[in-house]
């Protein structure tokens, strides 16, 4: 079990996400960061698909109810068990009754608490991911409150030994889009905006969707389409101009021309981007967004390898 001593002011139960549901109009959710969570699976013995801790916008603390293996992947936030400061990306083990303190991340947005079996509440559509808006998932469906308590799957037989982990990840760097369905709507001086001038992420930014402060973008036609499917990742361009990138929680069709589409292996690093943060665009080509997609597949079970090599010489 896992008690929330203090919930910080947004807190869910996210997994990789809920597959196979856009058709009934439910969106996958899942993790913002996916590969951070994925990490964090990794550094505790975890499958990459369980579920953890999405933890942003302050600090809070939690306590172990049994003997546990955890690690702190994403945003960074300075955190202590028991007093002792803990490194993040790390593969960390607490005592039975630790509590573990976790400031305010100081950069990057979300935060992601792994635990050696996984959190352990209820598969809703195959899937443990918190969808909010249709009070899905998770705990009762709903953002995490102080006192809530936490039920944790069986650990792991083995798992990698305390100070095992990797380098957090460089975010920076221009995010990689491919075409959207609509990107011959748009004119070459548009897209010489979106591709040569920096945009900035606004407070009007949620799992739903980051809408972006910048040189406005406009449609050859109608702003307003007749609607069609959209995935995490798409740039939809409304009245106006301003573009909007669509997040794990966004709709799951949508009638605004979409312009490009943010590439899988990126759309965590625009999620850990905080409100006033610039960001750029480099479109790619298919190829180019497949192999980025098999290389991170393969740093994955690359980690994977050399924690089971660590536990098996442990």
């Amino acid at each position: 079990m896992l008690t929330l001593l203090k919930a910080p002011p947004f807190a869910t139960v996210q997994d990789r996400g809920r597959e196979g549901q856009r058709s009934a109009g439910v969106p996958p959710s899942g993790a913002m960061d996916r590969r951070a969570l994925e990490t964090g699976n990794v550094l505790v013995g975890n499958p990459l698909d369980s579920a953890g801790l999405e933890w942003a916008l302050g600090g809070g603390a939690v306590r172990f109810e049994r003997e546990s293996v955890f690690a702190l992947t994403g945003a960074h936030a300075r955190a202590t068990l028991d007093g002792t400061p803990m490194a993040p990306w790390r593969s960390q083990r607490a005592r039975a009754g630790a509590v573990l303190h976790i400031a305010a991340p100081d950069r990057g947005r979300f935060l992601y608490l792994s635990v050696a079996g996984g959190i352990a509440v209820p598969e809703v559509l195959h899937s443990r991911a918190t969808y909010l808006t249709a009070s899905l998932g998770g705990l009762e469906g709903r953002r995490l409150r102080t006192d809530d308590s936490l039920p944790l799957g069986d650990p792991p037989r083995q798992s990698p030994p305390a100070g095992f982990g990797v380098e957090p990840p460089d975010d920076s760097g221009e995010l990689r889009v491919l075409l959207g369905p609509q990107a011959d709507l748009f004119p070459e001086k548009a897209w010489a905006r979106f591709l040569t001038q920096p945009y900035t992420v606004t407070n009007a930014s949620d799992r739903m969707g980051y809408r972006l402060a910048g040189p406005a973008l406009t449609a050859q036609g109608p702003a307003s389409l007749p609607s069609e499917a959209a995935c995490p990742g798409a740039i939809q361009v409304p009245d106006g101009g301003t573009p909007i990138v669509l997040m794990p929680d966004g709709p799951t069709v949508g009638g605004y021309p979409k312009l490009a589409v943010v590439i899988g292996p990126d759309l965590g690093r625009l999620a850990q981007k905080n409100p006033g943060e610039e960001v750029r665009f480099r479109r790619v080509s298919v190829e180019e967004a497949e192999a980025a997609y098999r290389r991170g597949i393969e740093e994955l079970r690359a980690l994977e390898r050399l924690s089971a090599a660590v536990e098996n010489h442990e």
